[in-house]
């Protein structure tokens, strides 16, 4: 049951890791006239954070998420990476 577990971690961070790698080279793709596709994506969340003040304390929340051609990209990368190992 322990290396189940383990794989699903070892899995979270080979996505997260892929996703994010892939979405900074999309936006320095970006800049490159051929690569220009790379960093085609959609942004989608909160766009004004939301906040909650306690008087004592203030939270603020807030999520964005950004994504374009090279996360997804490096998000099948590394499910086949994951899939390897």
């Amino acid at each position: 049951m322990a290396t189940r577990d383990k794989n699903i971690w070892i899995l979270i961070l080979f996505i997260l890791s892929g996703l994010v790698i892939g979405g900074l080279l999309g936006e320095l793709a970006g800049q490159v006239d051929f690569l220009w596709w790379l960093s085609y994506g959609q942004s989608f969340g909160l766009e004004t954070p939301i906040s909650l003040n306690l008087n004592i304390v203030q939270i603020t929340f807030g999520l964005m998420f950004k994504i374009n051609i090279a996360s997804i990209i490096g998000l099948i990368i590394a499910i086949l990476i994951y899939r390897k190992v």
